[in-house]
């Protein structure tokens, strides 16, 4: 059978940690998941309880491509709690997670062979959609100076039709300030470029507030997700906010695409948007687990980390140990029964001296696993 050009795209390296683990598990072992950015919170309770009481109430079938109106208008109302912006409900596309928005946005966006500047560390599959959408991903390599986003200086020259930013980053965890955000905008509109903000991770902050590009500017599309600060990853439910000229042409590309997304996962999704207290939990439980991460992991050797701002991860940069991630997290998983991610993932050019360490695990799994860091690098001779 023939094949693609588009549908050779890389693995998601972490998946196949992930499989890996699972196959340790499998056989009797403990392991410490530190690689996926999967909350050991459950979606809340609300949530759970609101979809049991809609499947016993009726069927579950489609809803319009764009969700249920009653959801777009909570999510609304979310951008003034948060933000203090007065969104139109309109302008919410509700979609199959923050995966299903990806695909709708680069595909309204871009037309076949465009340029797309993505950051470098940045989340793999920003550059495998674009792949598979005959796209091509620019990595733009960021600094630590920096604070591994990008600025604009590193955009010019590029061709590039668009920019997408995330922050809280992934895997960094590293925000962009009101002003730098405004500058990437500022320079993307005065070239052209479309504006494309990754803000799955907000909710999720430490000492300061994440900034939407939405307090900037109109004219950018902004993607969210329920999986992360909302608990609800496999539930496959996220959104966007696209301009007001742009909501028909959306529109019309999830009709045909996707339908609509899950009519449960938008019930569950309504509900959740009101669960503050056990939400506040969550983050309380993410926040002493960063604690002991950036305690503990620069004991165990791992000295060069980016402290994170938001979201649940550390990046570490481990070139002076290994310059084959990929080898020394296999290692990891093997000798110590921890599972990370390879810097590869989120870097191609970098990343064989770079690992990502997730935090979104129960505090005792992230105790564990730092003093099983820090016993595989005695052992190893790294550290004393």
């Amino acid at each position: 059978m023939r094949n693609s050009r588009r549908g050779e795209v890389d693995p998601f390296i972490v998946m196949d940690v992930m499989e890996a683990a699972r196959a340790a598990e499998a056989a009797g072992r403990h392991i410490v998941h530190m690689e996926v950015g999967q909350p050991g919170t459950p979606a809340p309770a609300a949530a759970r309880a609101a979809l049991a009481q809609a499947m016993e109430a009726g069927p579950l079938g489609y809803t319009v491509a764009l969700g249920l109106p009653e959801l777009r208008a909570r999510i609304a109302r979310l951008y003034g709690e948060w933000y203090g912006l007065d969104l139109d409900p309109a302008r919410v596309v509700v979609t199959a997670g923050s995966s299903g928005a990806f695909v709708l946005a680069f595909t309204a966006l871009f037309d076949a062979g465009e340029r797309v500047g993505i950051g470098a560390p940045g989340y793999p599959s920003y550059r495998q959609i674009l792949r598979a959408l005959d796209l091509e991903a620019v990595d733009i390599p960021t600094q630590p100076e920096n604070r591994y986003q990008p600025v604009p200086a590193e955009l010019e020259g590029q061709g590039l039709s668009g920019v997408l930013v995330a922050s809280p980053a992934n895997p960094t965890g590293t925000m962009l300030g009101r002003d730098d955000l405004a500058r990437l905008i500022g320079w993307a509109h005065g070239a052209g470029a479309a504006f494309v903000s990754d803000e799955i991770y907000h909710g999720i902050e430490y000492e300061a507030k994440a900034v939407s590009a939405l307090e900037v500017s109109d004219d950018v599309y902004v993607i969210n997700s329920f999986s992360k600060y909302f608990s609800m990853t496999g539930w496959r439910v996220g959104w966007m906010v696209v301009p007001p000229d742009h909501v028909r042409r959306v529109e019309r590309l999830a009709q045909n695409l996707f339908i609509c997304p899950s009519h449960a996962a938008q019930v569950a999704a309504l509900a959740a948007l009101d669960a503050g207290e056990e939400l506040r939990a969550n983050l309380a439980a993410y926040a002493e687990n960063r604690r002991l991460m950036l305690e503990g992991l620069p004991k165990a050797g791992f000295t060069e980390i980016a402290p994170p701002d938001g979201a649940f991860y550390v990046y570490a940069d481990v070139s002076a140990i290994t310059d084959d991630s990929l080898g020394f997290a296999k290692a990891i998983l093997e000798e110590a029964g921890v599972a990370v991610t390879p810097g590869l993932d989120f870097d191609p050019a970098r990343g064989g001296g770079t690992l990502r360490f997730s935090y979104a695990t129960g505090t005792a799994d992230i105790r564990e696993g730092l003093a099983r860091l820090e016993a595989f690098m005695r052992a190893r001779g790294h550290i004393a």
